[in-house]
């Protein structure tokens, strides 16, 4: 006879991390409510098996080796390793529907002909492509980049060397990245030595979310090279780029900047050896960050020991919150430069800035009366913009009867899964251990990898906000842990049922005040951007918790459950917060209310 080996009635084995964070549950919570399925759906798939293989690997420093399977088997957020390709390609191209492709050699020495890319990794999710020496030393030849990478999630694009050396021809971006979720483009010495290639950027990363963009050694040395950008990363949110060495010792470099960083939310761009030592450069900047969100810009030695060189900045900085940009070094050393300043923004320094040449015609300085009547000016169409209807709200407004506007609620990383603690807890997690976490994970420096890997290590290293409690949890354990640290054991897990009613109107149904509807505290856990599950857990005090039947306006039908927070001390956030651009007010004037989106939780004392 067979002996069982002690399953559950529904059949779970006991020895996999389900099971464990099941039992851990029971430990450390004091109250009869249900075990939660949305915590427990997060758990590591992983074997008990499986689990102890790659704690072995990691106690060898081997788990890099075995990289492809740990995140297969784990459910984990890794990006695929692209092996270098020798292939030669002496015709014109035509790629349409290719993805995760790495072009090594691609077009070099070609004489004339075209490259066409069209919908390339277009609607993907995590898309890794790589550009190497393409079209390096060719002569007249052309590449056109038509809808790449458009509508792509957590996208990963380099170009290192591109059209290095090359002479005449041209490429064209269009519609490169556009409507992207954290894109991490790179363009590294691209164009470098070029002679006469022309580059055209032209709705570049329009609509994107976060992510960076780098242009480094960017036509660096090159003769006579035209580039253009237009509506490059309008309308974008939180979207950094750096151009560094950019046009560096170039000849008769021609650059545009049209409709660069406008209508963004807080774009942060960084020019640093622009144009540096620079023969005859001409660059234009058009309508730059115009109507943007905040936003912070630095020019650093721009145009510095440069030889005739003429910079035009048109409505410059004209941002709806004030931005603020720095000038360190800008054309100094120069000789015979012309720059000019017209119609600039507010909230600029300008530090060891040449002294001769430089003019500024009309640039704003703005009142506190002005700013006010500006600020209430452009609120309406700009809290639609970037404030989605529904995203911050009134307490007010949770009664039942009331109809509502929801906004997205949708998680929009990619899924993964939380890696049992005795895994986690031996796997380094600190910036002093960067270059281990790169190793281990098959991050290359400048990469998307990279990128999640510092971003999030440094949310989680960052000093906590006055009165704030925060901890970075990459377990169900640590979470549940962290949780009775601040509310004690007898607490409940929270959050919005499903995502029906996002982005429409929706009727408040049945409501209840969590705690009798008192003032209480809560910790909130939001995900990080991360190869395995991270989430951002912080207490919050002096809050209303609700819950309320989500309907249907129209047929009254009970479509949702949803978990809403109001905030009631809101007198240390940002005056510049999408909350009071949305509602109208101030920090410290009112309470701001949203729902928990989806996979985000609140945990509470249990009722």
């Amino acid at each position: 006879m067979q002996v069982g080996l002690g399953f559950g009635s529904a059949g779970e084995n006991p020895f996999t991390p389900k099971s464990y964070l099941i039992r851990y549950w029971n430990k450390e919570i004091r109250n009869d409510e249900a075990k939660p399925d949305f915590l427990l759906s997060k758990a590591s798939p992983l074997s008990a098996v499986d689990s102890a293989s790659f704690t072995k690997l990691i106690a060898q420093n081997a788990l890099s080796t075995h990289l492809p399977a740990f995140c297969a088997s784990a459910n984990l957020l890794c990006f695929p390793d692209l092996s270098p390709s020798l292939e030669k390609h002496d015709k014109d191209s035509n790629f349409a529907g290719y993805v995760d492709r790495n072009f090594t050699n691609y077009g070099t020495d070609r004489l004339g002909g075209a490259d066409a890319f069209k919908s390339y990794s277009s609607d993907q999710n995590l898309p890794v492509d790589s550009f190497r020496r393409y079209s390096r030393d060719s002569s007249g030849h052309k590449d056109d980049f038509v809808n790449y990478a458009s509508d792509g999630n957590v996208v990963d694009e380099r170009f290192n060397s591109y059209a290095a050396g090359a002479t005449g021809g041209s490429g064209e971006f269009t519609k490169y990245a556009d409507s992207v979720n954290v894109p991490h483009l790179k363009f590294t010495s691209y164009s470098d030595e070029a002679n006469g290639r022309s580059h055209s950027f032209s709705t570049y990363s329009e609509n994107a979310n976060a992510g960076d963009q780098g242009f480094g050694s960017y036509g660096k040395n090159a003769n006579g090279a035209p580039n253009e950008f237009k509506n490059y990363g309008t309308s974008a949110n939180v979207v950094g780029s750096g151009f560094s060495g950019y046009g560096q010792v170039g000849n008769a470099v021609n650059d545009t900047f049209t409709n660069y960083g406008n209508d963004g939310n807080n774009p942060q761009n960084n020019f640093r050896s622009y144009s540096d030592g620079g023969n005859s450069a001409v660059d234009n900047f058009k309508n730059y960050r115009e109507k943007a969100n905040v936003g912070d810009d630095s020019f650093q030695s721009y145009a510095k020991g440069s030889n005739a060189a003429k910079v035009n900045f048109l409505n410059y900085g004209k941002s709806f919150n004030e931005g603020t940009d720095k000038f360190s070094g800008y054309g100094q050393g120069s000789r015979s430069q012309a720059v000019d300043f017209k119609i600039y923004g507010v909230n600029n320094t300008f530090k060891d800035y040449a002294k001769k040449g430089v003019t500024f015609a009309k640039y704003t300085n703005v009142s506190k009366g002005e700013e006010g009547d500006s600020l209430a000016a452009l609120s309406g169409s700009l809290v639609k913009k970037w404030v989605e209807p529904g995203k911050f709200f009134r307490e007010s407004m949770i009664k039942k009867g009331n109809v509502m506007p929801m906004p997205d609620i949708r998680d929009k990383m990619p899924k993964r899964s939380f890696l049992p603690r005795l895994i986690s807890s031996k796997l380094p997690f600190s910036t002093s251990k960067i270059s281990e976490m790169k190793q281990i994970f098959h991050a290359d420096d400048n990469s998307t990898m990279e990128s999640m890997i510092v971003d999030s290590l440094s949310d989680c290293e960052r000093a906590p906000s006055p009165g704030e409690t925060k901890r970075c949890v990459s377990s169900a354990e640590d979470m549940i842990d962290f949780a009775i640290s601040v509310l004690g054991r007898n607490v409940a897990i929270r959050t919005t049922q499903n995502v029906s009613g996002s982005k429409q109107k929706i009727m408040i149904g049945s409501v209840k005040g969590i705690n009798g509807g008192k003032v209480t505290q809560s910790v909130s856990c939001h995900q990080s951007l991360f190869p395995y599950l991270l989430y951002y857990c912080h207490s919050v005090p002096k809050v209303r918790v609700y819950e309320a039947d989500i309907l249907d306006p129209s047929s009254k039908a009970k479509i949702n459950h949803g978990v809403a927070i109001c905030h009631l001390d809101t007198s240390s956030w940002s005056k510049t917060h999408g909350a009071f651009l949305a509602l109208g007010s101030s920090p410290g004037r009112i309470e701001v209310c949203h729902w928990i989106f989806e996979n985000d939780l609140t945990w509470t004392i249990a009722d």
